[in-house]
């Protein structure tokens, strides 16, 4: 095999990545680790910069330059962000009906054995109750929208993207098109003008195209003109 593209989760220091790369040495020719989230960018703009928001059980934000120059937002996971997501919209209707004594649902969820899919698991149920006008859950949604937003204007002002941003998305949260308008409403309230495009394509092709440039790059043909 001339080329191998790894998109992992959960990697994203130099470090961590040079690790597995050599970890899988031998498999191919060439190696290259990248961070799950920076291929799903790739595939989701086809190359262009902008900025993808994913949010599914849990929640970040990428962004890309015309440089090639990457950014994140988030992705701290459940114990230190995730905002927006599936479990943080759970868990936070879960804080909002655990009152008193009534809190044996929480309590339930928490000592399961898969807590935060379980408690991801809500959020559809809590986008549902904020459209029908649910006060607690249209303030939870209302936060969570505007906390993906805040990421997407994180991002496109430390890589100075040009206005309308171009913004994609990821996840089951994001998939449902009330909700991703929520969040397009937040950008427009701080002033950010973005352009929304569906996923062109998704995360294993961005992965299969930077194999095929990796070992066009390294190929005989192409290191003998190279010369």
């Amino acid at each position: 095999m001339a080329a191998l593209v790894v998109a992992a989760k959960g990697i994203w220091t130099e470090g961590e990545r040079r690790s597995l790369a050599q970890r899988l040495d031998g498999l191919a020719g060439q190696v290259l680790v990248v961070p799950d989230a920076q291929a799903a960018l790739l595939g989701a703009l086809d190359g262009q910069a902008g900025v993808l928001i994913l949010a599914g059980t849990g929640s970040i934000a990428v962004g890309r330059d015309d440089r090639g120059r990457w950014t994140r937002a988030g992705g701290l996971g459940p114990l230190l962000g995730d905002e927006g997501s599936g479990f943080w919209l759970g868990r936070e209707w879960l804080r909002a009906i655990s009152r008193g004594e009534d809190i044996l649902p929480a309590l339930a969820l928490l000592r399961s054995r898969n807590p935060v899919g379980r408690i991801a698991a809500l959020a559809p149920g809590v986008i549902r109750r904020a459209r029908r006008g649910n006060r607690d859950a249209r303030r939870i949604v209302s936060v969570g929208q505007a906390a993906l937003a805040a990421h997407i204007v994180d991002i496109a002002r430390r890589l100075h993207l040009s206005s309308p941003v171009l913004v994609s998305w990821a996840g089951s949260v994001l998939g449902d098109d009330w909700y991703r308008a929520g969040v397009g409403r937040a950008l427009a309230r701080v002033g950010l003008r973005a352009r929304w495009v569906a996923p062109a394509r998704p995360p294993v092709a961005a992965a299969a195209r930077l194999a095929e440039h990796l070992a066009g790059k390294n190929s005989p043909a192409t290191r003998k003109n190279s010369r």
